[in-house]
């Protein structure tokens, strides 16, 4: 799952969502320490960030200390330029200033 900037609980808004018990069941079970609740929020902000025209992470290009090859295996926006990288795309995995890892679109450290 991704790893976002957390908004305080006091700070959400309260939203009612009917689950199939079966459902709300498995997702207890997929959630271990971090909550249901925590876990639905997780897999929203997936959906939502793959199917936006905007980058996850957004970094800028003095941001990137190291750069991998690599495969896409799933849908992602590259956090230079917020270009789409399809599943089985060439693809590279930025290494941040921050220590993190973001995907990047092959043309965007031309």
């Amino acid at each position: 799952m991704p790893t976002l900037t957390r908004t305080s609980t006091t700070d959400m808004e309260v939203t009612s969502i009917r689950l199939e018990k079966e459902l709300k069941e498995k997702l207890k079970e997929l959630s271990t320490n971090q909550g249901y609740q925590a876990l639905i929020r997780d897999i929203l902000w997936t959906y939502v960030n793959q199917r936006s025209k905007e980058p996850l992470i957004s970094v800028d290009g003095t941001e990137i200390r190291a750069r991998l090859d690599a495969i896409a295996q799933q849908d992602e926006r590259c956090s230079l330029t917020g270009k789409a990288i399809k599943t089985g795309d060439p693809m590279y995995l930025g290494l941040t200033t921050t220590g993190s890892l973001v995907p990047l679109s092959t043309s965007s450290l031309a």
